[in-house]
C-alpha cells in the first residue's frame, strides 16, 4: 500500500488538491504555490489542470495524482500492481460480480464480517450497493479505491469465467430466436418479435433487471438506444447511475420482452405506447408496478420503467416531510368546502405522492372522490380513478364533464395543461366542490402569472384559488456516516451568505460509507412553499401584480419559500449545501 493508506481519508475529503498532497507529503505548499504561478493557458483547453502541472514539474507522479484524487472523495488508495491476494479471498467474490463490477476482494474476515474491496472508479456506486445488498448482507464492507488498469489485468489474471449478467448478455445473443431479429431493421414481422421476447434467455435477463433495479431502490430504468451501443441506467434518489450495458445486438429483443409483459403492440415502433407491468417481487410483499414508457427514436426504441413500489411510499400528511405548521396549513387547507387547491413543481417532485397523502385523509365513506390521472400511479380503495387516453380522445377536460354528472365531493385533476381544463376545474369549484390539480411552474406565486397566461380571467382565480403549494426533493444526508464541518467561503456564496450570516450555526455532510455507498446520502425528503389567499393577495391577483410582489407579500403573511425550507433542512443537519442551491433559487427580500 502507498504512503496515504496511512492517513485518515477524512481528513482529506473535500480538500483542494494541493492540500491534499501536501498533507501526503508529496510536496510542499512553496512547491504548490510554484505550480499554481506556472499554469498556463492552453488555446484549445484552456487553463491546465493543477495535478498536470504538477506532473510536468516532476514534483508527482501520476500514482500520486490518483491517491490524491481518491482522497478528495474520502478513499484510501492501494495500488495493486504486484500485490498478492490469498485464493480464498479472491474466492469470496464470484467471478461473475468481479467481472461485471469491476471490482475485486481484498481482505475478509467471515467471522467479523468485514470485508475490503477495491474499486477502480468513485463513482461506482451500485456496485458497492449489491455487494452490500445481495452478496454479503450484514457485514461491513469497506471500500478503497485502486488504478483501473490494475484491477482490469487482476481480474484477468484471476477470474477466467465470465459474470452471470455478462453470460446472460451472450446467452441473448446466442439465442437463434434474437439472431433472427439482426439486421433486419424495420422487415422484422410479429412472430419473430414474440419468439425473441419469449426467448428463455431473454426472460431471465429482462427478470434479472427489474430484480436488481427494485434492489437497489431505482425509482426508473432507462434503456436508451444510441447509434453503436445501448445503454441502461438507474434513477436512485434523483440521481442517474449507468449500469452494465447490453449489446446493441440484443436491444430488440429486450424490449420486445418489456413490451410483452407491459401488454403493448408488439408490432408498432414507430408511435409511442404507454403500459404497466405488474411485478411480484416476493411472495410476502404487494406486488410493485411498473410505469412502462416506450417512445421511438432515430436509433430503435427507448424504454423508461416507472417503479412504483407502493411500500416505499408514505401517504400520510405527516409523513411526507411536512413540518408541524405546515401539516396544521394543509389540514385547514384542505378542508375547505370548495375552491380550488394547487401542487406545483417540476416532473419527479413529489406532486403525486403530497396529493395522493391529502386525498387519502379525505378518503371516508361519506366522501365521493374523482380522479383523472395521466397515467394513474397507484390504486387507492375508495377513490374512483380515471385515466386520460390521448389515443381515444379522451382528455382532461372531457374527463372533468362527465365528473360533474356524477356527483362527486372532491376532484383530483393530474395536471391543468391549457385553457379548457383550467375553465372546468375553475366551474367545478365555483358549483361546490373541492379541486386539487397540478401545475407545472418553479415556485407558488409565479402559478397566477400561468394561469393567467393559459388565458384564465382574473377574477375567475381570485374567486377560486384557495392555496397554491410548490415543492422540490432534496436528497437526505446519510445518518450512518453523518459529520459536521465547516462550509468554504465558496459554499456561502453560493448561499449568497457571508460567514457572519451563519455564526453559531452547524452544517453537516455525509462523510461516505457502505450505507450509502460513498455518496453520503440516503433517501430523500420534500421542501414546501405554502401560499395561502386571502383577500389581499386576491386584490392583488385582480390588479395583475407582479410574481415578485405577491411573493413578497405572501412571506408577510408567514409563507416560507423554498429557499428558506432549504435553510431550515440544512440547519437541521437533514441536507447539504450543494442540494439546497441546486433545487432553491435565492428570493428577493
Amino acid at each position: 500500500m502507498s504512503a496515504f493508506s496511512d492517513i485518515d481519508p477524512g481528513e482529506l475529503k473535500g480538500r483542494k488538491l494541493g492540500r491534499v498532497l501536501t498533507k501526503m507529503g508529496k510536496i510542499t505548499r512553496e512547491q504548490v504555490h510554484e505550480a499554481i504561478a506556472a499554469r498556463t493557458v492552453d488555446p484549445t483547453k484552456g487553463r491546465k489542470k493543477l495535478g498536470e502541472v504538477l506532473i510536468d514539474m516532476g514534483l508527482i507522479t501520476a500514482e500520486d495524482l490518483a491517491a490524491a484524487l481518491a482522497g478528495q472523495r474520502g478513499f484510501r488508495f492501494v495500488p495493486l500492481s504486484g500485490k498478492i491476494i490469498p485464493p480464498e479471498t479472491l474466492r469470496a467474490l464470484t467471478p461473475e460480480a468481479a467481472t461485471v463490477m469491476r471490482v475485486v476482494p481484498l481482505e475478509i474476515d467471515p467471522a467479523a464480517k468485514t470485508i475490503t474491496v477495491a474499486i477502480g472508479s468513485a463513482g461506482n456506486f451500485q456496485a458497492i450497493d449489491n455487494l452490500r445488498m445481495n452478496m454479503f448482507p450484514g457485514y461491513s464492507i469497506t471500500v478503497v479505491i485502486s488504478p483501473a488498469a490494475d484491477i482490469d489485468a487482476l481480474i484477468k489474471k484471476e477470474y477466467t469465467r465470465k459474470s452471470e449478467t455478462a453470460e446472460l448478455f451472450s446467452e441473448v445473443d446466442r439465442s437463434e430466436a434474437v439472431k433472427n431479429l439482426q439486421g433486419r431493421g424495420d422487415s422484422v414481422d410479429v412472430a419473430s418479435l414474440v419468439d425473441a421476447g419469449s426467448d428463455n434467455a431473454v426472460v431471465q435477463l429482462v427478470t434479472n433487471m427489474l430484480v436488481q433495479a427494485i434492489a437497489n431502490g431505482a425509482s426508473d430504468i432507462h434503456l436508451e438506444p444510441f447509434e453503436d451501443e445501448f445503454k441502461m441506467r438507474y434513477r436512485i434518489d434523483g440521481m442517474l447511475y449507468e449500469m452494465k450495458n447490453p449489446p446493441k445486438e440484443i436491444a430488440m429483443a429486450i424490449v420486445s420482452r418489456v413490451k410483452i409483459l407491459a401488454k403493448l403492440d408488439i408490432a408498432e415502433r414507430r408511435l409511442p405506447q404507454d403500459g404497466r407491468i405488474s411485478y411480484q417481487l416476493s411472495a410476502d410483499r404487494d406486488p410493485i408496478d411498473l410505469r412502462v414508457a416506450v417512445l421511438p427514436t432515430m436509433y430503435g426504441e427507448s424504454v423508461v420503467l416507472r417503479v412504483l413500489d407502493r411500500s416505499a411510499v408514505q401517504l400520510e400528511l405527516d409523513r411526507i416531510g411536512l413540518r408541524e405548521d405546515e401539516v396544521e396549513k394543509m389540514r385547514y387547507i384542505i378542508n375547505k368546502p370548495n375552491g380550488i387547491v394547487l401542487v406545483t413543481g417540476p416532473t419527479g417532485s413529489g406532486k403525486t405522492t403530497t396529493l395522493y397523502a391529502a386525498l387519502r385523509e379525505l378518503n371516508q365513506i361519506d366522501t365521493k372522490i374523482l380522479t383523472a390521472e395521466d397515467p394513474v400511479e397507484y390504486d387507492i380503495h375508495g377513490m374512483v380513478q380515471c385515466q386520460v387516453n390521448l389515443d381515444q380522445e379522451l382528455t382532461f377536460a372531457k374527463l372533468l364533464r362527465s365528473f360533474l354528472r356524477q356527483d362527486p365531493d372532491i376532484i383530483l385533476v393530474g395536471e391543468v395543461r391549457d385553457l379548457e381544463t383550467a375553465q372546468i376545474s375553475i366551474q367545478a369549484s365555483l358549483t361546490g366542490h373541492l379541486v386539487f390539480a397540478t401545475l407545472h411552474t418553479n415556485d407558488a406565486p409565479s402559478s397566477i402569472l400561468r394561469l393567467l397566461d393559459l388565458g384564465v380571467e382574473s377574477f375567475l382565480l381570485t374567486a377560486t384559488i384557495e392555496a397554491i403549494v410548490a415543492q422540490r426533493l432534496v436528497r437526505r444526508i446519510c445518518t450512518q456516516c453523518k459529520e459536521e464541518f465547516t462550509p468554504s467561503h465558496e459554499q456561502l456564496l453560493e448561499l449568497s451568505m457571508q460567514p457572519a450570516d451563519v455564526a453559531g450555526r452547524q452544517f453537516f455532510r455525509g462523510r461516505g460509507c457502505d450505507r450509502c455507498t460513498k455518496t453520503g446520502y440516503k433517501g430523500r425528503m420534500a421542501l414546501f412553499e405554502i401560499m395561502l389567499m386571502d383577500d389581499d393577495l386576491r386584490e392583488m391577483v385582480m390588479r395583475q401584480a407582479s410574481t415578485a410582489v405577491l411573493q413578497v407579500e405572501a412571506r408577510k403573511r408567514g409563507m416560507r419559500t423554498l429557499r428558506e425550507s432549504g435553510l431550515l433542512a440544512l440547519y437541521e443537519g437533514q441536507t447539504t449545501i450543494d442540494e439546497v442551491v441546486r433545487e432553491t433559487i435565492l428570493t428577493g427580500d
